[in-house]
Parts: structure tokens; sequence; C-alpha cells
């Protein structure tokens, strides 16, 4: 990295003394990638005779599973889906592979869509495995970030699999997932229909992402310096699978120390919203969506009403009722940002989130490329021991 470039409010040099140099590149390098891996699945006609006749089936069940990070994608894909009339449904493996006859039905003919990143974590395995055993009619599209990994291998020996391997740079090589997300989440909602493929929209997109991590940059590091212990994400429907998603990020990349959790807008009144006091953070994701965003405008206003939080910031892809001084307003040019989907403002969104998580990493004296520094937790699972499960079950 040339020391004359500043990233993210850093130095380069401030950039490797805090061990940050693979996740501020993987962060920043997002838009750039958009469309990129938009050209890639666009293109591939392969991927599309392949799914063509599955998606014909108006009967087919999709499961979308990863775990971790991976398995917000799912959590993120599965409403838009939904919307579209697909039967979608967000499993992680690691409930399928804990309890497969509580997840994976025999007769109903399915697509399991596998997220990960290496494709090589003992539950990705064997969730593919069990979906083999278990479903009569079974066809897997598998979605990583690395050819060489272990579900890659098995999509290439099963006829009824298909791969879509992003570029090189979406495999993330800092601990923290964040290319590798949502070059994961942008891959499959345009291979399954649920965002079109459209380069001028992409376009629009990699521009709000690119904003995003450069003009609300000040905000994010007067956030920081507030030295929050507490943060909470809401957000609904596709943003509900952010904000859980946002809320790992800062628990990882701050190794456990600053609390966090991801919630809805109306979940939140019920239990969840005891965390809030003074060194509290709240981040809300506005949807576009007129009818749910009235839901979550009344939280916000109560929020600020509440005066308790340290801090109630709102994230809008257009200009927003009951604004205030913490309000990020996202705009680009056509499509302007108001036009955009929840599950496209995921990505513009999540890049404010992951430059929050960041910033609080190195604040805390952390190194974010490995937060960890007990090794107790690794970038690829470790520890976990995949029980045979009888075949007669």
């Amino acid at each position: 990295m040339n020391d004359s470039i500043e990233v993210l409010g850093l130095s380069a040099t401030q950039i490797r003394s805090a061990g940050a140099q693979w996740t501020a590149r993987e962060i920043v390098q997002q838009p750039q990638l958009w469309p990129q891996i938009a050209r890639q699945v666009g293109t591939d006609a392969g991927l599309r005779a392949w799914l063509a006749p599955l998606l014909a089936n108006p009967a087919l069940r999709m499961v979308l599973t990863g775990a971790g990070t991976s398995a917000y994608i799912g959590k993120c894909l599965a409403p838009a889906l939904a919307k579209g009339g697909r039967q979608a449904e967000a499993i992680p493996t690691t409930d399928i592979v804990a309890s497969p006859r509580g997840t994976l039905g025999s007769k109903t003919p399915t697509l399991m869509v596998h997220f990960a990143r290496s494709g090589d974590s003992p539950e990705s395995v064997a969730a593919l495995e069990l979906a083999e055993g278990r479903i009569e009619q079974c066809h897997h599209l598998i979605v990583t970030c690395n050819a060489a990994g272990e579900l890659s291998r098995r999509a290439r020996s099963l006829r009824h699999a298909y791969a879509i391997v992003l570029p090189g740079a979406c495999n993330d090589q800092s601990f923290a997932m964040t290319s590798s997300f949502t070059g994961m989440l942008l891959a499959a909602a345009l291979a399954l229909g649920a965002v079109p493929t459209d380069a001028g929209r992409i376009e629009a997109i990699a521009a709000l992402g690119a904003k995003t991590l450069t003009a609300h940059l000040p905000l994010a590091d007067t956030l920081v310096r507030a030295q929050f212990d507490r943060v909470v994400f809401v957000g609904s429907n596709e943003l509900k699978g952010l904000a859980l998603e946002s809320a790992l990020k800062m628990l990882e990349l701050t190794d456990g120390r600053v609390v966090s959790i991801g919630e809805s807008p109306l979940g939140f009144r019920h239990g969840p919203k005891t965390i809030v006091n003074g060194s509290t953070l709240v981040v809300t994701f506005l949807s576009n969506d007129a009818y749910t965003r009235q839901y979550d405008l009344d939280l916000l206003g109560e929020l600020r009403s509440d005066a308790v939080a340290g801090r109630v910031v709102a994230l809008s892809a257009r200009a927003a009722e009951r604004e205030g001084p913490d309000t990020i307003v996202l705009d680009a040019g056509a499509p302007a940002g108001g036009s955009l989907t929840d599950l496209e403002l995921c990505l513009p969104y999540v890049a404010f989130a992951q430059t929050l998580a960041l910033l609080r990493s190195i604040s805390l004296g952390l190194s974010p490329d490995i937060p960890n520094a007990a090794g107790t937790v690794n970038r690829v699972v470790q520890g976990v021991s995949i029980h045979p499960f009888p075949t007669s079950s």
C-alpha cells in the first residue's frame, strides 16, 4: 500500500501499524467489485441454462444456507425472493447439521443455495451431504469465493450442482468477511432474479457505496471517538439480516469488547430495548418501502424522544422525515437512491457498518486483520466434530 494513499481517513502507515491492511483494503474495494460481479453473473450462459428449469417450477423450495456471515446473506436475500413469489427460507448450515429432520424435507423439490467464503468449514460440507441423503430432488447452487475449496470441488463432481466462484479479491484474507459478504449477496441476488441485471443500476449502487466510504467518514470517526461500548443495529425485512450481520461485524472486529445486537424495529421494543443506556449507539437502517418505513420512523422518533441512548444514527437512501442531525442520506445519480430496493440498499448500508467496526477495533488497540489474539475463533472455523446421522432417520 502506497504511503501517500489515505484509506478510511487513515494513512497507509497507520493502517499497517494497526494490523488492518487486509480489512481496510477489503472494505474499500467493494464498490469496484460489484460491477465486475454483475458482469460475471450476467454473462454466465451456463448458469442461466442450469437455473432456468429449476426456477420455472412453482413448487421449488429454496434453502439459503451458510454459517455466520454467510448465513446472514440468506437472511438478507430470503425476504426479497419471497416478495417475488418464491418459497425461500434462510436456514444456517449450523441448524441443518444439528437438526436435519427439522430443516430438510424429503419430498419437495429443493434448490440448496450454499454461501461460503472458503467452502472448507465442516458444517458447509456436512449440510450438502445431508441434503443429498435426505432430499429426493435436490440441486445445489454454490456461491463461494474459493475455487480450491471443498464445496467448489463437490460442485464439479455432482451433476446437479453449479458453482459461482467470485473474483479472487472477494476471498477476504482478513478474519472478518466484508467483500465476500457483499460479493456473494449480489451474485446470488442477480442469479436468482432478486436484483435486475441492469448495468446502470449496479453502477448507481456502487456510487452509493463509494460515497458511503468517503463522505460519511467524519460522522463515523465522531462516533468512534465517543467510545460506545454497546451498539444496536435495527432494520426490517432484508435490512434485518443486514442488522444481524452488522452486529456480528462489530462483535468480531472488537473481539467482543463492544456488545452488539441486531433486531427489527418492531421486535426491538419487546425486550431488547433494555440494552439502551448512555453508552449505547443505535444505528437504524431505514427501509425504502413506504409501508415498512413508517415503523422504522416510529422507532427512530421514539429513541430520539427517549433521549436515553448516547447517539441514534439513521441511514436513509432518500430525504428522511424526522431527519435530525445524525441522519445519513445517501444520494447518487439515476436511478436515485430512493428507487432502490431494500436488498440493493444492503450493499451501501453495510459499508458504513463495516467502517464503523474497523475504526472502533483500531481505537481499542486491536489488530482488525486478526482481532482475536487468544486464537479461540478462526477465519475458517475449527474444532467442529460432524457426527454420523442415521440413514434410517
